[in-house]
């Protein structure tokens, strides 16, 4: 597999080596320069397998002949252990819900399958240390992922008092040889401070530099898989009429829908669902980039105002000749989204805000005749305090969080400053 950088097409690199090292020059992120297709029968038969079988068929029509396909299928068999089920909600509507892993969040598929291809292609006396920012769940995964694995440091940046607490006892809970800092600063913020890093040859030298982020390939492929689980459990009648809705902070979930339906999965359509933080919206409806400040919202994982991803899929819909004005999208405020979490509650679903997103927008943009999906991209329980305010009850804890609710938080605080940033870095 070759991958080319969407800042410098000259600079092509095998899948093992973006693997390794994440970003390319001029802080330009990786982009299959195949896009494969399967065939109508391809895609039918596939739908026919198991879960581990068919995504493992996926990642090699990407990854080739890298990694050999029995020793590719064991490394999916690891990272995907957990179910990704579809769940009615109303007649026309279902979730795909994607938090049935060890952090209850859908980062889950995409830590664990970045932390089992990183250990595939690094030499046992390689030192390495990943370096991600995450504005709630990408922190959890990859901790998790990558906990107690060895000569791996994992050093991730979360902007302080703007996860939820239960989302931060998840990952600054474990020690070892997993690192976090607060940073005083937004997501966008922390996001910075991992590019500067980057861009610093002798620091990435010095210390192995990799990041966790969707911008690693390994993730972002990863996620295409569940798009396919998902289809494969609709009935055909549903599958020729399907919209899907993604929750969308830093849009690697949407690419990796986008890149699903250019392999050949029956989507009709996508909606790019965004809180107030709504780059997107705006740029699909009057065609300016214009990134305001990042805003604080009730669905803080899309508290992001320049997603990291969107470079990818304007190059997808050049590469395929797709229309960007085909690209459904919508934002919804703090306001609308408690009440469609109430709603969706009265009609006997518990979802959480960044879900909630989704499914109102689908609700609202769906057609006749048409069968929609939504993402349910962390479990209700991980925003516990926000979700039982606005619905006036309880919510049960599950064991992976009530086990670490209790634990003392091990994060280091620091200002988002990079010079800080590298000394830590530097000093282990």
């Amino acid at each position: 597999m070759k991958l080319y950088n969407l800042k410098d097409h000259n600079e092509q690199v095998s899948f093992s080596q973006a693997v390794k090292q994440g970003l390319g020059s001029q802080q330009g992120l990786f982009f299959p320069l195949e896009l494969p297709e399967f065939e109508l029968t391809d895609i039918d038969a596939m739908l026919e397998m198991d879960f581990v079988s068919r995504s493992s068929k996926i990642l090699s029509a990407y990854i080739g002949d890298e990694i050999a396909p029995h020793q590719l299928a064991e490394r999916v068999k690891a990272a995907f252990a957990f179910p990704a089920p579809v769940a009615k909600v109303s007649e026309d509507i279902a979730c795909l819900e994607l938090f049935h892993g060890p952090t209850l969040a859908f980062k889950d598929f995409g830590g664990r399958f970045m932390a089992q291809m990183l250990s595939y292609v690094s030499s046992a006396d390689e030192q390495i240390t990943i370096l991600t920012a995450t504005s709630g769940d990408t922190g959890a995964a990859v901790a998790h992922a990558f906990y107690g694995m060895e000569n791996v440091r994992v050093v991730i940046l979360y902007p302080q008092g703007k996860i939820s607490p239960l989302q931060e006892k998840l990952f600054c809970t474990l020690g070892g040889n997993i690192e976090t800092i607060a940073i005083d600063g937004d997501f966008d913020a922390c996001q910075a401070l991992v590019k500067q890093a980057f861009d610093d040859e002798e620091l990435k030298k010095a210390i192995g530099l990799n990041s966790a982020n969707s911008i690693n390939i390994s993730r972002l492929l990863a996620q295409i898989c569940y798009y396919f689980e998902a289809v494969a459990q609709l009935p055909q009648e549903q599958r020729n009429q399907l919209v899907v809705s993604v929750p969308s902070g830093n849009f690697g979930d949407l690419t990796a829908g986008l890149l699903a339906k250019s392999l050949g999965l029956p989507i009709k359509r996508f909606i790019a669902a965004t809180n107030a933080n709504d780059t997107v919206p705006r740029f699909l409806q009057g065609g300016s980039w214009t990134p305001n400040a990042a805003v604080a919202t009730l669905s803080n994982a899309m508290d992001v105002s320049q997603p990291n991803n969107w470079p990818r899929v304007e190059e997808l819909f050049r590469r395929k000749t797709w229309r960007l004005t085909d690209l459904a999208y919508g934002a919804v405020s703090d306001e609308t989204t408690e009440a469609t979490i109430r709603e969706l509650a009265e009609i006997g679903y518990i979802s959480e805000p960044h879900a909630a997103i989704a499914y109102r927008l689908l609700r609202d943009q769906l057609q006749d005749g048409e069968f929609g999906l939504f993402l349910g991209t962390a479990h209700p329980a991980k925003f516990k305090e926000s979700v039982e305010v606005i619905l006036g009850q309880a919510l049960p804890l599950p064991q992976e969080l009530a086990d670490r609710a209790g634990l003392p938080l091990l994060s280091h605080d620091m200002p988002a400053d990079f010079a800080a940033l590298r000394a830590f870095l530097i000093k282990a």
